[in-house]
C-alpha cells in the first residue's frame, strides 16, 4: 500500500495546481488510498488545489475513500480552524490553516531577504521574478513578485514545483552541486528518465554536463523555452548562508514577444547589481 506524500501532490507548478479533478480520479485507486493520519493531510492537500471549493461526494471520489471516512478527516481539520464550508456547503481551506502558512512564510529569513531584490527585478522589467531552491530533481519557488503592468503575467505559485533540468534557476543550482561532467552523468543515471517539456529541452547527460560547465565559468544560467513554450529564464545565484554555496536562485522569467532572452543578458551587469545584496558576484563576466 503506498501511503501518501504530501510534497508530491500539492507542491508543483505544472503537475498538480494545474491538474484537474478528473485526471486525479483517474489514477489507479490502490496508488491513491490512504489512511489514518495520511487521511487527513491527503484532504488538506486536496483542499488545496479547489480555491472555489469541494463537495464531499467529490472529495471522497478524488481520494478513493468513503465518504464517512473524508467527513471525520474533514471535521478533525474543521476542529483545528484547517478547513471550513462556503457558502454552497463547499469545503475550502480554513483561514487559520492560511494565517500559519503566510506566517511561516513571511518569517522566513531568505523570503525577507530576497524579496526587495524580487520587487526591484520585476519593476524594472516588467516581468516575473522568481526565488528558488533545489530540492532533488525539481526547484521549489520560495518567493515570487509579478510585475505591476501587463495583461499577460505567470501562473507560478509559491511552494510550486518545476524540474531542474529544463529551468534556469534548476540548472544554476545544479552546477554548483554537480562539480563536474562525471558528477552530472551520475546524477542523470540516479534520476527517472528526465522530461522533455520542450524540443529545446536537454534530458541526455551529455548536453546537460557541457550546459553546467558553461554555467560553472559564467556564473548565471538563461534557459530559453526550455520549461515551457514562449518563456525565457536568467538565474543568478543567492549566497544567503554561504559565501560558496547558493541556499537558492533568483531569476527572471520573461514573456519571449515581449523581453526576449538577448535582452535579459544584455542587462546582466544591471541585474547583478540590484542582485548584490544577496551575494551574487557582480563583477563575473
Amino acid at each position: 500500500m503506498t501511503t501518501f506524500q504530501l510534497s508530491e501532490r500539492c507542491c508543483t507548478i505544472w503537475n498538480v495546481s494545474q491538474r484537474s479533478a478528473e485526471s486525479r480520479a483517474a489514477e489507479p485507486a490502490e496508488a491513491n488510498r490512504v489512511v489514518g493520519a495520511d487521511r487527513v493531510l491527503a484532504t488538506l492537500a486536496e483542499l488545496a488545489v479547489h480555491p472555489d471549493g469541494i463537495a464531499l461526494d467529490d472529495l471522497a471520489r478524488v481520494l478513493h475513500s468513503p465518504k464517512p471516512t473524508v467527513h471525520r478527516a474533514l471535521a478533525s481539520l474543521r476542529r483545528a480552524g484547517f478547513a471550513t464550508q462556503n457558502g454552497r456547503g463547499h469545503y475550502v481551506l480554513g483561514d487559520e490553516f492560511l494565517r500559519l502558512a503566510f506566517s511561516n512564510h513571511e518569517a522566513r529569513p531568505d523570503h525577507v531577504r530576497v524579496l526587495p531584490v524580487l520587487e526591484e527585478l520585476a519593476a524594472r522589467f516588467q516581468e516575473t521574478a522568481h526565488y528558488a531552491v533545489l530540492d532533488g530533481g525539481s526547484v521549489v519557488y520560495r518567493s515570487k513578485v509579478d510585475p505591476s503592468v501587463g495583461a499577460m503575467k505567470l501562473t507560478s505559485v509559491i511552494g510550486g514545483r518545476n524540474p531542474a533540468h529544463c529551468t534556469a534557476v534548476g540548472k544554476l543550482l545544479l552546477s554548483f552541486q554537480l562539480s563536474d561532467d562525471a558528477a552530472v552523468h551520475a546524477w542523470v543515471a540516479g534520476q527517472p528518465p528526465l522530461e522533455r517539456r520542450t524540443a529545446q529541452t536537454k534530458v541526455e547527460a551529455a548536453p546537460l554536463a557541457a550546459e553546467l560547465a558553461i554555467i560553472r565559468a559564467r556564473g548565471y544560467a538563461t534557459e530559453e523555452q526550455e520549461n515551457e513554450i514562449g518563456i525565457s529564464c536568467l538565474a543568478l545565484p543567492v549566497f544567503a548562508t554561504s559565501m560558496s554555496i547558493p541556499s537558492g536562485a533568483i531569476s527572471i522569467s520573461a514573456l519571449i514577444y515581449r523581453t526576449p532572452l538577448s535582452s535579459l543578458v544584455e542587462a546582466l551587469p544591471e541585474i547583478r547589481a540590484i542582485a548584490s545584496p544577496l551575494g551574487a558576484p557582480v563583477g563575473v563576466s
